[in-house]
């Protein structure tokens, strides 16, 4: 689990408004969520979804051949 370092900005009411974490922490959570993902990757991963979904086994690389 990721520990997020965290520092809080509150209006005058003291309202949480922003969260201020460190870049490297920020980067780790956009890898975990796949933000990171470009179109072609995500579009790549939705169709081999739809092949898992379809029992499409030739779209798959045996694990001999890896």
């Amino acid at each position: 689990m990721v520990e997020i370092h965290k520092k809080l900005i509150v209006n005058e009411q003291g309202k949480p408004m922003e969260v201020i974490i460190p870049f490297h922490e920020f980067q780790e959570i956009e890898e975990m969520l796949g933000l990171d993902l470009s179109l072609t990757e995500l579009d790549d991963l939705r169709a081999a979804k739809e092949d898992r979904k379809n029992n499409k086994k030739s779209s798959y690389t045996p694990l001999d051949d890896v």
